[in-house]
């Protein structure tokens, strides 16, 4: 059964917060320390997006609030969104399409996290993205945002926005790019999603799992033995050869996720 109470001190609070921004901030960045994605089981279980958007809120918290499994998007955001709500805030689903490895954006609907409006703005929460991305909520403006050494935009592409990011050195990059439209579980019915579906089943994302968490000041994602490790918005990149060292990262990963 969901319960606040369990699920903020499993996130490191120990009364109820004010929903207010600095709660909000820090609640998204514990999150994401504390509870990893992890696509290893989503990856066998995939039939159709409805079926993964509309969680059992109660059976995703007990097995990845309670009892330790990590989750993908919709699992993480589902849960997180839920908390959020419970705590006093005004959320909405929203829907994105990722950028992939070849450059394309993926369908409109294959990834999802939460609008949060909060003293007259609107901002972007996501704990249930691998990463490279956003440790604390993002504003929705014009105004070039920072955080931990990296810098984050929004520019326009016709109605969507396009999310991007720019690690310490380098061009900036494409995170996913979405709609600011509230979206309703029912919006995964679509029969255009038909097709969408056997895209992502073909897609590298639906066939090599994802792990990520984030640090005190960045992120480890884990593209099946790709390692991504940022700190402080520097990024180095290598492949895990030794079995050994690739459980470890592993284990250090899924560690955010334990009982402790």
């Amino acid at each position: 059964m969901f319960e606040v109470e369990t699920y903020l001190r499993r996130l490191g609070f120990t009364e109820v917060p004010e929903p207010d921004a600095q709660t909000l901030r820090s609640l998204h960045k514990n999150h994401l320390m504390t509870l990893a994605y992890d696509s290893s089981h989503f990856i066998n279980s995939f039939t159709g997006f409805r079926n993964v958007v509309d969680i059992d809120v109660d059976e995703a918290f007990q097995a990845i609030v309670v009892g330790g499994a990590g989750g993908v998007c919709h699992d993480l955001s589902g849960l997180f969104r839920r908390l959020l709500a419970e705590l006093g805030y005004d959320v909405s689903i929203l829907a994105a399409s990722q950028r992939w490895p070849d450059g394309r954006f993926g369908p409109d609907f294959e990834h999802t996290f939460t609008g949060v409006r909060l003293d007259g703005e609107t901002w972007l929460v996501d704990v249930g993205f691998a990463g490279p991305s956003y440790l604390e909520p993002l504003r929705v403006t014009d105004e070039v945002q920072h955080q931990f050494g990296c810098a984050y935009r929004l520019t326009p592409d016709g109605t969507r926005h396009v999310l991007e990011r720019r690690a310490a050195t380098g061009d900036w990059r494409s995170v996913y790019r979405f709609e600011l439209t509230a979206r309703a579980v029912s919006d995964w019915d679509d029969p255009r999603d038909t097709a969408a579906e056997q895209i992502v089943k073909n897609s590298l994302f639906a066939n090599t799992v994802l792990r990520g968490r984030a640090t005190e000041n960045g992120q480890l994602v884990l593209t099946g033995r790709r390692l991504l490790t940022v700190e402080n918005g520097r990024e180095t990149m290598r492949t895990l050869i030794d079995k050994a060292e690739f459980e470890g990262v592993v284990k250090d990963i899924l560690a955010g996720t334990g009982n402790g």
